[in-house]
């Protein structure tokens, strides 16, 4: 096992896609992360991920693995039955029926049906009631869980998260490090509509990041100053899967599409970037002092960079037997093999450590993938 102090001699981050009940993963990830002295520097989250990342950054580190659990173990829905000592078959049945029961009543302490529902009638409503259920026990939750006051204060983790302005359709990130933040800001980021409404914050309009960019790895790769970074990402949607052959696969299979992370276009780019960035700070420390040093080209060395970063890429493995509705399956056997799995594959991935070995030389970016283990794509999630 790597030394702890090996492990943080670099910036980490930890960025955590949007995924609805899936992101229970992310709350086993983190629990491995700070049982190993990793738990992040800065935090990076939209919609579930967003939740998750408050909990994280608005604690101090003693607390925040119990108030991850107590936030999950609070929004999960009793089993009818023991999902591990029973067919895989009556394990589907279950987790269909508890699915079906969120629909209809919503979850506690997250959202409950609009009652009356006149959004769902297709009447005209004011835009912070346009949606098919109401989050005001998720404000509470987060106003109970979160300490902003924590989040704010001297030293406290760096927290983003990401929302969608509703009338011009950009992407805006709310960051702790430039501004105080509260349970509006978070709630914005987990707006998904037309389940859940905007949230308006400071007159305007907002609704889930997830619209926009599921997975904010942008923030983490064009942030400045450049830093040496380890950023852990973690995805809860695959963008790759077999051909569907029935509706409810066609279903599950555009989500997937829909919500897998786009990330390689932005690593991709930011290699490119720093390819230029480092040719600049060659070109510039070849020039001649009385060059080098005047105004215009301390400017021009200003772009150059020979920072590295190294991702570690962990995406959830379940198979969730194809259903599209798998975000929001908040089984409590289902939530609570979520949590585990990300436990393991994040123990799996400190284990390896990667991101130790020396990298090539004017390399600004190591991608860390770790296939499936064996027996991790257990249908029964």
């Amino acid at each position: 096992m790597p030394r702890s102090d090996e492990l943080r001699k670099r910036r980490v981050a930890l960025v955590l896609q949007g995924g609805g009940a899936l992101g229970a993963y992310q709350a086993g990830v983190y629990e491995a992360l700070h049982r190993h002295h990793l738990a992040p520097d800065w935090v990076v989250g939209t919609s579930i991920g967003a939740i998750n990342a408050a909990l994280i950054a608005g604690n101090p580190p003693p607390a925040r693995v119990a108030r991850l659990r107590e936030f999950w173990q609070g929004v999960a829905c009793d089993d009818a039955l023991d999902m591990h000592s029973t067919l895989d078959a009556v394990r589907q049945y279950n987790t269909w029926l508890t699915t079906l029961g969120t629909m209809a009543q919503g979850v506690p302490g997250f959202f409950a049906p609009r009652v009356p529902g006149a959004f769902a009638a297709g009447l005209a409503v004011p835009p912070q009631a346009a949606s098919y259920y109401d989050t005001a026990a998720l404000a509470a939750t987060l106003g109970r869980l979160v300490d902003f006051g924590h989040l704010a204060s001297a030293g406290a983790m760096r927290l983003t998260v990401a929302a969608v302005h509703v009338t011009t359709g950009k992407l805006v990130a709310f960051d702790s490090a430039h501004q105080a933040l509260g349970v509006e800001h978070v709630m914005a980021s987990g707006a998904l509509p037309p389940g859940f409404a905007p949230v308006c914050i400071d007159g305007e309009l907002y609704w889930d990041g997830g619209l926009y960019s599921n997975t904010p790895l942008e923030l983490v790769l064009d942030d400045e100053p450049r830093t040496d970074t380890l950023c852990f990402m973690v995805d809860l949607w695959r963008g790759d899967g077999p051909a569907p052959r029935t509706l409810g696969e066609v279903q599950a299979r555009q989500k997937d599409v829909m919500y897998a992370s786009r990330s390689t276009r932005h690593i991709e780019a930011y290699r490119r970037m720093h390819d230029l960035r480092h040719a600049v700070r060659v070109l510039h420390a070849a020039l001649p002092p009385e060059l080098r040093n005047s105004p215009e080209m301390r400017k021009f060395g200003e772009v150059g960079c020979d920072t590295t970063m190294h991702i570690v890429r962990l995406t959830y493995p379940g198979r969730d037997w194809g259903m599209a509705s798998k975000d929001i399956n908040f089984s409590r056997g289902s939530l609570e093999w979520r949590w585990q799995q990300g436990l393991r594959d994040a123990e799996r991935a400190i284990e390896q450590a990667g991101w130790l070995a020396p990298a090539p030389a004017d390399t600004g970016l190591v991608v860390h993938e770790f296939p499936v283990a064996t027996g991790d794509t257990d249908d029964r999630r």
